[in-house]
């Protein structure tokens, strides 16, 4: 039998919306979308592409760590970026950045708005366990 293991950072949108931050079902988690979530989750940096694609990238690896998962076993991620012309170099570099040499299968989408007002990036990932 599998095992699941639900990650939650016990905030309020996780229950009004009925979701977890990720769940591990054998040797795959899913990670759902990340954004710029400070420790009370709150959103912050509204209309600030650099500074949410940093903070949404430090809550993805808070997940990683729950895990004891690296970046080097990240297989897929989607990416939501508004205003996609205009922030794809700063995506680009900040994806260079977080996953170095590696290279994950990628979708990035440019979307008109996101959940929250100013929110720019949103970010999910699929981790496998057995590499």
């Amino acid at each position: 039998m599998t095992t699941i293991d639900v990650f939650t950072y016990d905030i309020p949108a996780e229950s009004d919306f009925g979701y977890a931050q990720a769940i591990r079902s054998g040797e795959l988690i899913h990670v759902s979308g990340q954004l710029a979530l400070d420790e009370s989750g709150t959103f912050v940096h509204a209309d600030d592409f650099a500074a949410q694609l940093k903070l949404t990238y430090a809550n993805l690896d808070k997940v990683l760590d729950h895990y004891g998962a690296t970046r080097n076993q990240v297989v897929s991620q989607n990416l939501y970026v508004v205003n996609m012309r205009q922030n794809a170099m700063t995506t680009a570099a900040g994806n260079l950045a977080y996953f170095g040499d590696h290279r994950p299968a990628s979708t990035a989408l440019g979307v008109t708005e996101l959940t929250f007002p100013g929110q720019m990036i949103e970010i999910s990932f699929i981790v496998d366990m057995s590499i």
